[in-house]
């Protein structure tokens, strides 16, 4: 989220208003002038495929759609998003389906491009799950070529020696170690609740029931919490294969049935910042929501299982269809910790009333899952992020799943900015099965 605590990434903007009428085909080869997408340059440059004949052929190209030298997958890093998530999805993809990759100007769009620790730990956990070959992957480094083998199982380390995410760490290496020859064990070492990311409660209490859906299942044991700016969190995550994924079908909404969190502390912070949190959590909710109980739990973390100091706070609402919805804040240094509960009641009060079944940081993380499924799946969301139209760009183009993102036709969401997000997935097979 917006902070370490929470499933929010900073700078996601909705680009709803991007699709004419209302309705479009997700298509970014045309940009609508004044729209969000029309200020891409890549939208106008020329790129090179190769010919039958293997002689290039050149042709006009929209909004960065990948190239290919000879046989290499070329991925331009600093368009959309412009940040480590075209790193996640285009890596991942190229794992599964053994494509060779180059990418360029990474996290071209950021304030400090280029790989930072938690990228190129993942990069190189990536690497080392199917044997492949990585070069070009240093700190700060722009540029990467990467040629995946054989994913296999087994046990495997990524530590990013900083408080990066280990849920982004797990963002890129799940898709692949689920269609792996036997079972893996990856463990993740970094920040559990770190900045401009998911944390590990928001990955267990929403991702993780929502993804097991297609068809999986996955354990994650948090060994040690770790915060910024020192990490020394550690988590566990334990998958084993499936043949394929199933589609999803999560177009129903159902009515809020529970809201329930938790609100911690650790390191030398007094409990009395996690109830302070809480109860202006549930004050805040309470304004809007009055007719269910709110329970969100004081927690003092145990020494032995944090690092560091920290506080945040994650509040998840249920539905009688079993969506999940959550807002999460994390506490800083000078913040007010009323303050802090208050971002994440209003986070997630957001999150309710745009009549979707997911929230708008699990749309993007569900979209790699769409494109691998064997068959249709449909999720409803509310405006569609900036990540996830970039999720869905490179699925498009890498994994060549087809996606359509339609205004909801529902009388129920006439007045609300709601949309139905379709994909005809590939129906990825894992040839180790």
């Amino acid at each position: 989220m917006r902070t370490a605590a929470g499933p929010v990434h900073r700078g996601i903007r909705s680009l709803s208003n991007s699709f004419p009428g209302g309705s479009s085909s997700l298509s970014f080869r045309r940009a609508r002038p004044g729209s969000a997408l029309s200020g891409l340059r890549a939208c106008r440059r020329l790129v090179f495929f190769p010919s039958p004949q293997g002689r290039g052929r050149r042709c006009r190209q929209g909004s960065g759609a990948p190239a290919m030298e000879g046989q290499r997958v070329e991925v331009d890093g600093g368009i959309m998003e412009g940040g480590g998530q075209i790193l996640r999805v285009s890596t991942a993809l190229s794992c599964l389906l053994g494509l060779p990759l180059r990418v360029q100007k990474i996290r071209a769009g950021r304030s400090t491009p280029g790989l930072r620790p938690q990228h190129l730990s993942g990069l190189e956990m990536v690497r080392d799950l199917c044997d492949g070959h990585l070069e070009g992957a240093e700190i700060g480094s722009t540029e990467i070529t990467f040629t995946p083998e054989k994913i296999k199982g087994g046990v495997h380390t990524a530590d990013t020696k900083t408080a990066g995410s280990v849920c982004l760490l797990m963002q890129l290496s799940m898709p692949c170690v689920l269609f792996a020859a036997s079972p893996s064990e990856l463990r993740l070492k970094g920040g559990t609740n770190a900045e401009m990311a998911p944390q590990i409660d928001y990955t267990m209490m929403v991702f993780k029931p929502i993804a097991e859906k297609f068809g999986f299942t996955f354990n994650c044991d948090i060994k040690t919490r770790g915060y910024y700016p020192k990490g020394g969190g550690e988590v566990i995550v334990r998958v084993s294969p499936v043949k394929r994924l199933d589609p999803i079908n999560l177009t129903d909404r159902g009515s809020v049935t529970k809201i329930y969190g938790r609100a911690f502390v650790a390191g030398v912070l007094p409990l009395k910042v996690a109830k302070d949190m809480a109860a202006a959590a549930v004050r805040c909710i309470r304004k809007e929501i009055r007719d269910l109980y709110v329970s969100i739990q004081p927690v003092q973390e145990p020494r032995d299982q944090a690092f560091g100091n920290g506080s945040g706070i994650i509040i998840v609402a249920e539905t009688s269809t079993g969506c999940l919805f959550a807002g999460s804040s994390l506490g800083k240094r000078g913040v007010n910790a009323d303050k802090v509960g208050i971002e994440a009641a209003e986070m997630l009060l957001a999150n309710l009333r745009h009549g979707g079944t997911v929230d708008e940081y699990l749309q993007d993380q569900l979209i790699i899952f769409m494109a691998l499924a064997n068959g249709i799946s449909r999720i409803k969301t509310g405006p569609v992020t900036l990540h996830t139209q970039t999720a869905i760009h490179f699925a498009e183009q890498l994994a060549k799943a087809k996606f359509t993102v339609k205004k909801s036709e529902e009388e129920e969401d006439a007045t609300k900015d709601t949309y139905i997000i379709e994909c005809e997935g590939i129906g990825m097979a894992n040839p180790h099965l």
